[in-house]
């Protein structure tokens, strides 16, 4: 994926691969905002097999409750903020 806009709407892949993954399952398939861009880091999901890691994008993204617990959410307009490498993110 491509260097990224700050405030950019994405969404989380809904992979769900095997293995060691750094994306939380409660997050795949949201909606939410790239707060800022991180910078290029080695992948983790390869480091943790002691594979030769490429150097991936890393971009914190911000969701809202409501996207990410719907109607149970108690403060719908807290966020959360979450480092989400750019191979897990879609553009909206």
């Amino acid at each position: 994926m491509a260097r990224r806009k700050v405030v950019e709407q994405v969404r989380v892949k809904s992979m769900m691969p095997p293995g060691h993954v750094r994306t939380p399952a409660y997050l795949r398939g949201k909606v939410g905002v790239i707060e800022r861009e991180l910078g290029p880091f080695a992948n983790p999901e390869k480091l943790a097999y002691d594979l030769q890691a490429e150097q991936r994008m890393l971009f914190r993204v911000r969701f809202t409750m409501e996207e990410v617990w719907g109607a149970r959410a108690e403060n719908p307009t807290d966020t959360l903020d979450a480092e989400i490498y750019a191979h897990w993110l879609e553009r909206v």
